[in-house]
């Protein structure tokens, strides 16, 4: 008897639904076909404990699957549901007219429970699309996928619940999730607040343009400085989250298999990798590909702490992502892209010894090892990113002060007002959210300056001796803090205020 039954597997972000072809006939054998890897291959094990350990058994003929695409790599264990329940219909130990209305994916344990899967939020918008009736997923996973109205989503912990359900012998209620209820539960208090910073005042100012336009910014200033304090507590500032961008970040943490047992995510992602990261590990990849650190910080902030202590390689393999705001992962068969649309906030020390420009410290570090140092972080690099900030550490005075610094909710409220502005900017244009997307077209047609404002840049960029990508990153940055006070042109202020953020543009830094 040949039955048909339906799983899914996940490319990328998005889902590819998955014919599982079950034929048994005489003879005798179990034959699986349609490229599967080794855990799919190990999963006649498992399936045959699984239903023995239930009271059913595997058929004593001759089983033969094919998944189809039969061109199409298939991996994970996923499948084992799939198969248990194809082989059971084939069978006749079970019987079911409805069987091909459903996707059903669940990792099987040998007592028959079942493990939780990675990607169900995709597979689950896929089957919506495609008018499947149903989905079938391990309990663990049901939040994720419930978040897709307009589809059955069964979480069940056991392969009986799902052989009880096409029997007709149990009830099995699909699970609902308002979405919208789920995105507002919000947390009223971020667990990092900007009210805990004491002093720091041009820095939080420097972190609040930042977040207005969205732009890189890199932190540099000797050890205990508060450059890591200052970076977590970035995302508390940040506009909240929009349903789109809720969906889709969690939509790439449901692929990496990180929500455990979380609905839909409505915090912006803090992803802090360690200097020791691999370029695989940051951007994806892998043999199998999988979603890296840039792509789980979506619509978040990346930080990497200490930058040049990361591997050079690995630092470019970052410029085409912080462009494109997407990575694209190649492989012989088949190509996949992650969407990578983050915040990058770095930090180092201003040299080797940590202590160069600090009066109170001596300086170790010879021109050599100083000019070493440096040369980690590449110039293509160094040009995506808009704010540079010297972070100095905080006098005793302040430190010791009881009074509290203005919070985060109060600094969110300004951001979120100036994105606003930049969303009416942009709105008629599709790739364009915030200033920091500006091309040099659109810096010329939103970047206007008065004379004051043009000859003021002229005298920065002779007498700091500013380099040449530093023009247009003051520009965006001036457009960040017009914005911020709600100017419909740029003045002069705004031009002083924004030199001010290109540190190491200016000779002596990198020379």
């Amino acid at each position: 008897m040949l039955v048909k039954v339906f799983g899914s597997a996940v490319f990328g972000v998005e889902a590819t639904t998955i014919t599982v072809e079950v034929n048994i006939d005489k003879g005798i054998g179990y034959h699986l076909v349609g490229l599967p890897d080794n855990a799919i291959k190990e999963s006649s094990y498992r399936i045959a404990a699984a239903l023995k350990n239930n009271g059913y058994s595997l058929p004593g003929k001759k089983i033969t699957i094919n998944m189809a695409p039969a061109d199409l790599r298939k991996e994970g264990s996923a499948y084992d549901l799939t198969l248990a329940i194809g082989i059971l219909v084939a069978s006749d130990q079970i019987k079911s007219a409805e069987i091909d209305r459903y996707i059903i994916m669940g990792e099987l344990s040998l007592d028959g429970s079942l493990q939780s899967i990675n990607g169900a939020l995709s597979i689950a918008i896929k089957a919506k699309e495609e008018g499947y009736k149903g989905f079938f997923l391990p309990k663990q996973n049901v939040k994720e996928a419930a978040i897709v109205a307009g589809l059955d989503v069964y979480g069940v912990e056991n392969v009986q619940e799902v052989i009880d359900f096409f029997d007709g012998k149990g009830t099995l209620e699909p699970t609902t999730i308002d979405t919208r209820a789920e995105f507002y539960k919000t947390l009223d208090f971020p667990e990092f607040d900007f009210s805990d910073v004491r002093g720091q005042e041009s820095i939080k100012r420097c972190m609040e343009i930042a977040a207005a336009g969205g732009h890189n910014i890199i932190l540099i200033g000797p050890p205990g400085a508060g450059k890591t304090m200052l970076a977590k507590r970035l995302p508390s500032i940040l506009p909240p989250m929009t349903l789109r961008e809720a969906l889709e970040t969690t939509k790439i943490h449901s692929v990496a298999g990180k929500l455990k047992e979380v609905g839909l995510m409505n915090q912006r992602p803090f992803r802090s990798p360690h200097h020791t990261i691999s370029n695989v590990a940051l951007v994806g990849g892998g043999s199998y590909p999988q979603p890296g650190e840039i792509s789980m910080a979506h619509n978040g902030v990346l930080f990497l702490d200490e930058l040049p202590e990361f591997k050079r390689d690995v630092l470019e393999v970052m410029r085409q992502p912080l462009e494109d705001r997407e990575v694209t992962i190649s492989r012989a068969k088949f190509t996949v892209t992650y969407p990578s649309s983050f915040m990058l906030v770095a930090s180092m020390n201003p040299s080797p010894s940590g202590f160069f420009n600090d009066p109170s410290m001596p300086n170790t570090s010879s021109p050599h090892e100083m000019q070493r140092y440096m040369s980690k972080i590449s110039g293509p690099l160094l040009d995506r990113i808009d704010i540079h900030i010297e972070v100095t550490p905080v006098p005793f005075e302040k430190l010791s002060d009881d009074n509290k610094a203005e919070s985060s909710v109060s600094i969110r409220e300004r951001v979120t007002a100036a994105r606003e502005i930049q969303s009416v900017r942009f709105e008629e244009l599709t790739n364009i959210h915030y200033n920091a997307q500006m091309s040099s077209k659109l810096i010329r047609e939103y970047c206007v300056l008065d004379a004051q404002s043009k000859e003021l840049l002229k005298t920065a960029m002779e007498r700091l001796n500013l380099s040449a990508r530093a023009y247009d990153r003051i520009l965006k940055v001036a457009r960040t803090i017009a914005d911020l006070d709600a100017a419909p042109q740029i003045v002069s202020s705004h031009i002083a205020e924004a030199i001010q953020y290109r540190s190491l543009d200016r000779d002596g830094w990198l020379g």
